[in-house]
């Protein structure tokens, strides 16, 4: 597998003076002990089966760095990196393992309160206005949305794609994974691709930045090797995450 040229990342916006005005706030309560867990109410992953915070691990030895987002290799898992042709910016990274895979993009987000739920929301309608259906569901990170979304197949008919999205609120950041193929549908195949989550690292920075704005990945160093593959470099739901998986056909 091959390393693909690099290219310049995105110009992030400059941050308003009400985040940075936040920011500082919430580093003073922060300090003072104020702010513990996630603040929206949602159900939260366990602190022994959830994504990582850079200030947790000590020793990186044994993860992959593509700047906001580390990953600890498995036997037979392959990584493809995707890429903003337009905007020369890699917009996430896709672990694939046998007939599953997960897409991983992480985001800022506020100090006060997680984004999951509106994430989702927006996730869901998104998905039903294409025709698609979206249903909550409690998993092993917290509520996730079991989705099965619309596709032309090659015969004109539609087909359903099965999908979940995974949301995590972190501190400062939100991490989004999209579980595909077998692992979306099966929960014995699911324990593979959940383990690629729950060792995912994120490395926030300190940089300020909008909330929802995407975290910077990057090329790994010159040992590690990745695909590369063009994908889409909005933020926002994506209807089209991965290549086909196990599919439902109706005739429409």
């Amino acid at each position: 597998m091959g390393l693909f040229s690099r290219g310049k990342s995105k110009d992030r916006p400059d941050t308003d003076a009400v985040d940075r005005a936040d920011d500082l706030e919430q580093d003073e309560l922060a300090e003072d002990g104020a702010l513990d867990g996630d603040a929206d109410g949602d159900t939260a992953a366990s602190a022994t089966s959830r994504p990582l915070d850079r200030s947790e691990v000590e020793d990186d030895a044994d993860y992959l760095n593509l700047g906001a987002i580390w990953l600890r290799g498995q036997q037979g898992m392959e990584l493809r990196l995707e890429v903003n042709e337009q905007e020369q910016q890699i917009t996430g990274v896709t672990a694939v393992i046998g007939e599953s895979a997960v897409q991983l993009q992480a985001f800022a987000a506020p100090r006060t309160e997680g984004v999951w739920i509106d994430i989702r929301n927006e996730i869901a309608a998104s998905i039903v206005d294409a025709g698609g259906t979206a249903e909550v569901v409690t998993g092993e990170f917290g509520e996730e949305l079991l989705t099965r979304m619309p596709q032309a197949g090659p015969d004109g008919r539609t087909v359903f794609m099965p999908a979940r999205f995974v949301g995590v609120d972190g501190p400062r950041w939100f991490l989004r994974a999209v579980v595909s193929g077998r692992a979306a549908i099966e929960p014995a195949a699911a324990e593979a691709v959940h383990d690629v989550i729950r060792t995912t690292v994120i490395d926030r920075g300190e940089e300020a930045m909008p909330p929802r704005e995407l975290l910077p990945l990057r090329l790994p160093d010159a040992d590690g090797a990745v695909q590369a593959e063009e994908g889409a470099a909005e933020g926002g739901p994506d209807l089209h995450p991965f290549e086909r998986g196990p599919e439902i056909t109706e005739v429409r």
